[in-house]
């Protein structure tokens, strides 16, 4: 059964492929990324598609190892928006060979990469982490840096296919960072064996062995091919500028057989995630929302459940506005479904991949929409667990996100001109609420039995309570409304219509 019930969802159908396709006995699965600015939620992307296939390959059984890659040695390219514009004398230098404007303890990749650490934690993501900087200082990858540089011509020819300008005849698959000004604006002169003879802009020329010395790397469309070969991986995702015809995927398989004779990686590509009305993250334009930050307004479980339940080459958006409710509402919908023993194949594997840690019990929630009138009544002091955990996102959603209509302030004073049969209809809800407890369900009902004896239509009855207790023409549900204020309170206020 369970495989008939896993064949529905993407990841089980990748994991089915990698375990048909590579039969190992461990299964290296790898992602990362160049941390040259605020690591994002669309970088979340690759994460979380890698940490699916991971999770699903271990339902089935099988072992797997989960390498997160900081590209942190490549250069410098450009100064972020946010980042002090005299940073440009770091362009062409490593990312993690100067300080962080933020943290001088650490340098400008450790920044990132720390912060990003943290917050994958708190989603139940626990990859081996990798710096690449420290690959190459520590000459990890010599021999399959001579083996790059010895089949150049044949990488060439991959490449050129894909060229609109064949390379220059004296094009190397390295670059070398000068010894002496740390940047990248090097030219080699000649190779031999392990040695490799070099110039520089700023006036510096020296020849290195590069087994002693790890002030060179590969190219970006060799050193992914390599890194899969060092790495043993077996699957890794990529964005969708890697994917496109004649791309950096495209070129990484032919260089991964023909110079370094590994069978490339099971792939799957991922599409673009936005902000909801805005254009795609990017860390150099400022144009990115952290995974801390949305973590302030998501649950892990939510925020894993927005990328879990769209394929990975399906783009969408990430919304901050009242979306963010309905999103809420979906999320425990699905909860429901899934412990009533109403859910679909399809249902039950995302809320099980949306999860840290799977509950055998019903986590206790109250819904986001109730916790915003809870939140503006002062009703959330005494909550606990996972309920004050919620109370908390709808606080800062609130502070940072939410729109005018969702916010409100209780009245303590009667400032509205009443028609005498509005007078009537609030009156008659302070004798109801005196005489008798309601539930949510009851009140309701109880608001259209008073309209009906008074002679009121119903908008006007709920705009004028919303009036008197919000000053506002409309707010959250009137009865959970005034049952989250409390009717003592509600009683005090209507007692002044006269």
């Amino acid at each position: 059964m369970k495989d008939k019930k896993e064949k529905f969802f993407w990841a089980d159908q990748i994991a089915d492929k990698i375990i048909k396709e590579k039969k190992k006995n461990i299964y290296i699965c790898a992602s990362g990324i160049t941390p040259s600015g605020t690591i994002h939620m669309g970088n979340f992307r690759e994460v979380i598609t890698t940490d699916l296939v991971v999770k699903s390959l271990k339902d089935k059984g099988k072992k797997v190892k989960f390498i997160y890659s900081w590209d942190d040695y490549d250069r410098l390219r450009k100064v972020p928006v946010n980042i002090p514009k005299e940073f440009k004398k770091y362009i062409g230098i490593p990312i993690s060979d100067f300080p962080s404007p933020f943290d001088k303890k650490l340098d400008y990749a450790r920044y990132y990469e720390k912060q990003f650490e943290n917050d994958l934690k708190s989603l139940g993501i626990k990859p081996k982490f990798v710096r690449q900087n420290l690959m190459y200082k520590e000459r990890k990858y010599i021999s399959l840096i001579k083996t790059a540089i010895k089949k150049r011509k044949e990488i060439m020819e991959i490449l050129n296919k894909y060229r609109k300008e064949p390379l220059e005849k004296d094009w190397m698959p390295v670059e070398v960072y000068c010894e002496k000004c740390n940047k990248d604006f090097t030219k080699i002169l000649s190779v031999k064996d392990y040695v490799i003879e070099y110039k520089c802009n700023c006036g510096f020329k020296n020849k290195i062995d590069f087994r002693k010395k790890g002030n060179l790397k590969l190219k970006w469309r060799i050193d992914w091919p390599m890194r899969w070969k060092y790495e043993k991986v077996n699957f890794e995702p990529g964005g969708i500028d890697h994917s496109s015809p004649g791309g950096s995927y495209d070129t990484a398989k032919e260089i991964s057989k023909m110079v370094f004779n590994y069978s490339p990686p099971i792939y799957t590509f991922y599409d673009w995630i936005r902000i909801k009305g805005g254009t795609e993250f990017s860390s150099s334009s400022g144009n990115v929302i952290s995974l801390k930050e949305g973590l302030e307004i998501y649950e892990p479980e939510v925020l894993r459940y927005l990328f879990v339940s769209t394929r990975p080459n399906k783009g969408f958006q990430i919304s901050f506005d009242n979306d963010v409710i309905k999103i809420y509402d979906d999320f425990d919908s699905l909860e429901n479904k899934y412990y009533e023993g109403l859910a679909n194949q399809q249902e039950k594997r995302i809320y099980e991949l949306s999860q840290i840690k799977l509950s055998q019990a019903k986590p206790k929630r109250i819904s986001f929409r109730h916790l915003i009138t809870l939140a503006q009544t002062g009703k959330i002091g005494k909550l606990k667990g996972t309920e004050k955990a919620r109370a908390k996102k709808v606080e800062n959603w609130l502070e940072k996100y939410a729109s005018d209509d969702m916010k409100f302030e209780i009245q303590d004073k009667v400032n509205v001109n009443l028609t005498e049969k509005q007078k009537q209809a609030l009156v008659a809800l302070k004798e109801s609420l005196a005489v008798k407890d309601f539930n949510e369900d009851e009140l309701f009902n109880e608001f259209y039995n008073i309209c009906k004896a008074v002679g009121i239509e119903g908008k006007e009855f709920f705009e004028t309570a919303y009036n008197i207790i919000i000053n506002k023409n409309k707010g959250p549900r009137l009865a959970s409304l005034i049952l989250s204020i409390g009717k003592e309170k509600i009683i005090k206020l209507l007692n002044q219509i006269k």
